[in-house]
């Protein structure tokens, strides 16, 4: 007999011993303690990649593929409804307009904004050494007022989706072109980052995980051409933001295993996953989308959570910003209405072909741009512009500049709320880490009481129990403050100290807690600066090596800072405002725009399919099986990182 099978046998006796041992004990009447149902151990198999969809959804636009595929299919993020009765009033996101602009101070902000950003013009010298001659916007007004187009076409050839068959909902391209006279609610389900739940019409959590689930559907489907029954064959790699809701993951998730059918998931953050895409270890990752900005220090594929900032600006915000300073400047098209789609797509086009970051261009220029639109004749216009197309992108570095009044601007990581399906999360662990010192502690006087003369023994140890428990992290002193810390911001050592600086030990928790909320919501309400909020997120980090490895890989991703002369421009700005101290220790500072060449608002979707080709992450899926069993217990165990 060899060895594998005399150990074969030996273990079927123990087994048949313990199955004995459990009928012995239920004659008895012995009670055994329920225990959870062990999670099990992933499955090892064989992942084809072309069985893998990995979806990247942005606040405006939804990237989504085949982790086979060289590119992604992308559709604007946006769906068109039905109204189900006549005569409902019509409902449609806004696109470039939000909140906070119309306030009385937000025309002073704006001022005040671009006064700034006219100084830093005027401040960086040209790479001939000469200082900008500034361009004022009355000069490009006098010639853009008496500017009239010129008629291209008599037809525009842009139609308006046809909706004469009553569609109950339309997705992507054809919902941005419904016409607003027809019976259809419009409705972007993600905004800055964050699902889109709302008061009024389609802005309930399941509303808005139904339009999720609609668009999804629509495009694997169409473009993808996968039978929505066939999605029990696939699996799906989901990216989510640095600074994520768990709530709303957990639901997406659900819906993608549960309700769409796919047979397993990943669920990654879109900073790791650029780095997986550019091919970097390590990185300070800027993701400027069209609505907010996320910086992230990503090192051996681990998210740094200390360093997660996410601000509430983006693009859009350059865009409406470029739309602003065009006004001053005298625009030709004078019917552009930020409330209209149709004119917002143009805005954007127009930001993304003028704007620019090279100090080197100067002076006034002429640029033509044409109108297309349904039912009117395609128009051409003249327009003269002068600082106009570089103070825009500016307001980046500049965030007074998009005149946003009383918002949230700047966001980091929230600690767990708590779930009731996770029983055992960190707040269990606070709570029984807690009990464990309070009974260790009474124990141990106990013993030093009950020994002779233990009435000064008994003052020792109860002095040296104070001295340990004023120790204690913040938050696990006492048994009452795990609850307190449910809504409190998750500060590591790094940002600790960036925003409150030395704490003292022997202060109360109550007061650490009430001055560290106010620290908070002071520095949320302020809009930093892109350069400053990268400096933050690196200075977050726990050691200077790490720090230094940051400084030399600024990577950069997303659509929101494709302008020319970025990359030299965003380099020149971290170096001349580094702490000084790093200057020294940094070898080279390196921003990195365009990875490998690649578009940079494809990286992080490009990660994503090279993290579901990957054989280390076979442990990281959770299967429909698994999740209908232990449900959010399973982003816990095999989320790669902490849930």
């Amino acid at each position: 007999m060899t060895q594998a099978e005399k150990e074969q046998d030996n273990g079927k006796e123990k087994e048949k011993e313990r199955e004995k041992e459990k009928d012995k004990e239920q004659q008895r009447g012995v009670k055994r303690p329920i225990a959870p149902p062990a999670i099990p151990e992933p499955v090892q198999e064989q992942i084809q990649s072309n069985f893998v969809v990995v979806i990247h959804p942005g606040s405006r636009t939804l990237r989504i593929g085949r982790a086979t595929d060289t590119l992604p299919v992308t559709v604007p993020h946006v769906i068109a409804r039905r109204h189900k009765q006549s005569g409902q009033p019509r409902y449609e996101d806004t696109w470039l307009l939000r909140e906070g602009l119309n306030k009385p101070e937000s025309k002073e902000q704006r001022q005040n904004g671009l006064k700034m950003v006219d100084q830093a013009i005027w401040s960086k010298k040209m790479s001939n050494g000469v200082r900008r001659t500034p361009v004022s916007a009355e000069q490009a007004r006098a010639y853009n007022c008496q500017i009239r187009p010129a008629v291209l076409d008599s037809s525009s050839r842009v139609k308006w989706t046809n909706t004469a068959h009553h569609p109950p909902h339309l997705v992507g391209e054809e919902a941005l072109y419904v016409n607003p006279s027809d019976c259809y609610n419009i409705h972007w389900p993600v905004v800055r980052g964050q699902l889109n739940v709302r008061p009024g019409p389609g802005g309930s959590l399941t509303a808005v995980l139904a339009d999720l689930e609609t668009i999804w559907s629509y495009v694997i489907q169409k473009h993808l051409e996968i039978p929505l029954k066939d999605l029990k064959y696939y699996r799906c790699v989901l990216l989510v933001p640095d600074i994520y809701n768990r709530q709303h993951i957990k639901e997406v998730v659900n819906m993608l295993l549960i309700k769409m059918g796919f047979s397993a998931i990943i669920v990654h953050q879109e900073s790791v996953c650029a780095t997986f895409g550019s091919g970097l270890s390590s990185a300070c990752v800027v993701d400027v989308g069209d609505q907010k900005t996320s910086l992230c220090c990503v090192e051996d594929g681990v998210s740094h959570r200390n360093s997660r900032l996410c601000l509430a600006y983006g693009g859009s915000d350059v865009t409406r910003t470029f739309f602003w300073l065009l006004q001053r400047a005298g625009f030709p098209y004078r019917d552009c209405q930020l409330s209209s789609r149709l004119d917002c797509q143009l805005l954007q086009h127009l930001k993304e072909t003028f704007c620019h970051l090279d100090q080197d261009i100067s002076g006034l220029q002429d640029h033509e741009f044409q109108t297309r639109f349904p039912e009117a004749p395609a128009l051409l216009y003249q327009v003269r512009l002068g600082d106009e197309k570089l103070q825009a992108p500016m307001g980046l570095f500049y965030p007074t500049t998009f005149g946003i009044v009383g918002q949230k601007m700047t966001s980091l990581q929230y600690r767990s709320q708590g779930d009731s399906e996770d029983p055992h999360d960190e707040h269990y662990l606070l709570a029984t880490q807690s009990k464990q010192e309070q009974s260790s502690k009474s124990a141990a006087e106990r013993k030093a009481i009950s020994r002779p003369g233990g009435a000064l023994d008994g003052e020792m140890s109860s002095q040296g129990g104070i001295g340990e428990l004023s120790e204690l992290p913040r938050g696990c002193g006492s048994g009452g403050s795990g609850g307190g810390m449910q809504g409190e911001m998750e500060l590591g050592p790094g940002q600790g100290e960036c925003l409150m600086g030395s704490a003292e030990v022997d202060e109360p928790l109550s007061a650490h807690l009430s001055r560290k909320t106010a620290i908070m919501s002071q520095f949320e309400s302020k809009a930093l600066g892109l350069d400053k909020a990268i400096l933050h997120s690196i200075d977050c980090c726990a050691s200077d090596e790490t720090k230094r490895k940051m400084y030399s890989s600024i990577l950069v991703v997303g659509g929101g800072l494709m302008f020319h002369g970025a990359q030299e421009f965003l380099l020149h700005r971290i170096i001349n405002k580094m702490p000084p101290s790093f200057r020294r220790l940094v070898d080279n500072v390196e921003v990195i725009t365009r990875p490998k060449d690649m578009d940079p608002r494809l990286i992080s979707w490009k990660g994503g399919a090279v993290l579901a080709c990957l054989d280390t992450t076979q442990e990281m899926w959770i299967h429909q099986r698994e999740w209908q069993r232990f449900g959010v217990r399973m982003l816990r165990e095999r989320a790669a990182f902490v849930w």
